[in-house]
């Protein structure tokens, strides 16, 4: 999942990455169907049916907690393809550090998509050339933050109701609040947002935690949440070991067995991390990189950081995401700092007013 507005952003980019990417934009939104058509068919599979069902109530409890929703996911697209994005990410093979591209509206991101997998080939090869560590993965799902009604892709449907409402309020919240070329801290807080509003979601909907064959949504979804903090609080410890890696460089071959020792460490410890729902399992299975581990980063950055903000505010999703949002903007250039800077300053008032909120 990534945010990108997917039209205006690409006028900084070739006429024919301009082309293809609006052709095939053109493409979902043209295949569109309203979700409460395609409810109203009396042949509609069962199982289809309540994944839209929750897909809906996601929407509706996303507004309930103040967040912008406007058209999206309010229609199901027919893409003819399983993998509709291919990301390119890319990072300095000696330093831990990104690098970005330059667009309009959004500003620099670390990632550009592609919706032609030879296309993001290509453009991992050349950066590959030009001596960059590079990483191709497809994303779920992509916001166009705001500029389009995002439809619910017919592929997602393969993936459970946790998922689902997870992607729906992850994607939304980009609509809701986005920090100019503050990629890492725009991910990170919607994944806060994606997996502690599903755990509220089915919390405040019993009926749609226990679909048939399916253990308790809500538990599942607490615990991929646990997961998810989990592995952010490992790559977080992984990356600051290895820019001192960095720091202490002398000799670049040197510098490389020394990495590629420290990501064996890893890859030990990871298999050792007690994940209750499943963990992250591609951090094993595939090769290890600078642009992969940033990668890890953008998505899992200050995650506990959101929690223990979650916490004081008195469990309150939207309390806690008003209080961040609010300490972001007051220092846009470094949001995790402000954030940071913003709690200590005043936790023992949002503490006093979570214990009164508890005792009301």
């Amino acid at each position: 999942m990534f945010a990108v507005s997917a039209m205006v952003a690409l006028a900084g980019c070739s006429a024919a990455y301009v082309v293809r990417a609006g052709y095939e934009e053109a493409k979902i939104l043209w295949r569109r169907e309203p979700m409460a058509r395609v409810l109203a068919r009396g042949d509609l599979d069962a199982d289809v049916r309540r994944k839209l069902e929750t897909v809906l109530a996601a929407r509706t409890f996303a507004m309930e907690i103040g967040l912008d929703v406007d058209g999206s996911f309010g229609s199901l697209s027919y893409s003819d393809r399983e993998a509709n994005v291919f990301v390119v990410t890319a990072a300095k093979r000696s330093a831990l550090e990104q690098y970005t591209w330059w667009f309009p509206i959004v500003g620099s991101v670390p990632y550009k998509g592609f919706f032609d997998p030879q296309q993001a080939s290509a453009e991992a090869a050349a950066l590959e050339a030009r001596g960059y560590d590079t990483y191709v993965r497809t994303a779920a799902a992509f916001s166009t933050l705001g500029w389009f009604a995002d439809p619910l892709l017919r592929h997602l449907l393969r993936y459970d109701e946790e998922f689902l409402v997870d992607l729906v309020l992850h994607e939304v919240y980009h609509n809701t609040f986005y920090l100019r070329g503050q990629a890492a801290f725009n991910e990170s807080l919607a994944t806060f947002v994606g997996h502690r509003g599903a755990i509220a979601f089915f919390r405040a909907h019993p009926e749609r935690a226990h679909p048939a064959g399916e253990d308790d949504l809500a538990a599942r979804a607490n615990a991929t949440w646990d997961d998810a903090r989990r592995f952010g609080a490992f790559v977080s410890r992984l990356a600051t070991l290895l820019r001192g890696v960095y720091a202490d460089a002398a000799d670049p071959a040197q510098t490389l067995a020394a990495r590629d020792t420290l990501f064996a460490q890893a890859r030990a410890e990871y298999r050792a991390l007690p994940f209750a729902n499943g963990g992250f399992p591609s951090f094993v299975a595939e090769p290890l990189n600078n642009a992969v581990l940033l990668y890890y980063l953008l998505y899992g950055t200050d995650l506990d950081l959101f929690e223990t903000i979650y916490h004081a505010r008195g469990d309150d999703l939207g309390a806690a995401i008003a209080f961040i949002q609010a300490a972001a903007k007051t220092a846009p250039s470094d949001p995790f700092g402000a954030v940071r800077r913003a709690f200590e300053e005043h936790r023992g008032t949002i503490a006093a007013g979570a214990t009164a909120a508890a005792m009301e």
